[in-house]
C-alpha cells in the first residue's frame, strides 16, 4: 500500500511537471523560440528542427497528462522516458561539442548547465524505472477479488 502511495506521488509530480513543461513551450515562450533552441544543438537541421519543436511539447503535455491521471501509464511512461532519453544525448552532444547554448526546456537565455542537468536526468531516469518496476507488479500480482466480496461490498453499500 505504501509503495502505491509513493508511486501516485511521483507520478503526479513527474506528470505535472511534464504538463508545465509541454505548455510553457507551447503557450509562454512560444514554438519559434523553441525551434530556434532545438537549432543550437546542432542535431538536426531545418526543417527537422521545427517538426520536433512543434512535436515535442504536445507529447509533454499528453503524456504528462496520462502519467498524471493514471491513463495509458505504461505507455506514458515509455513515452517520457524516449523524450527523457532523446535529451539526455542532445545535452550530452552540446557536451562534448562545447556548445554554450540555452537549454530550450523554459524559455530562458543562461547556458545550460551541465553537471546539474545530468544529475537532473539521472532523477528522470530513477523515478521513471521505480514506476515502470511498479507497474510489472502490479500486472504480475492483480488484485483478485471473489464474487462473495463484490456481493459484500454491495451489501454494505446500501
Amino acid at each position: 500500500m505504501k509503495l502505491q502511495a509513493i508511486a501516485l506521488s511521483a507520478r503526479v509530480i513527474l506528470g505535472v511537471w511534464f504538463v508545465y513543461s509541454g505548455g510553457f513551450k507551447l503557450f509562454s515562450s512560444g514554438l519559434d523560440r523553441f525551434t530556434a533552441d532545438i537549432g543550437n544543438y546542432k542535431l538536426v537541421s531545418p526543417p527537422w528542427d521545427a517538426v520536433a519543436a512543434y512535436s515535442v511539447p504536445w507529447l509533454e503535455l499528453i503524456a504528462g497528462g496520462c502519467l498524471m491521471l493514471g491513463i495509458l501509464r505504461r505507455g506514458a511512461i515509455l513515452t517520457i522516458s524516449g523524450l527523457v532519453g532523446v535529451f539526455t544525448i542532445s545535452v550530452g552532444w552540446a557536451w562534448y561539442q562545447g556548445l554554450d547554448i540555452s537549454c530550450g526546456c523554459h524559455g530562458g537565455d543562461a547556458p545550460i548547465q551541465y553537471w546539474s542537468k545530468a544529475a537532473e536526468f539521472a532523477g528522470y531516469f530513477i523515478l521513471l524505472a521505480g514506476l515502470w518496476w511498479v507497474e510489472n507488479q502490479a500486472s504480475r500480482n492483480p488484485t483478485r477479488v471473489n464474487a462473495d466480496e463484490t456481493l459484500a461490498l454491495v451489501k454494505d453499500l446500501k
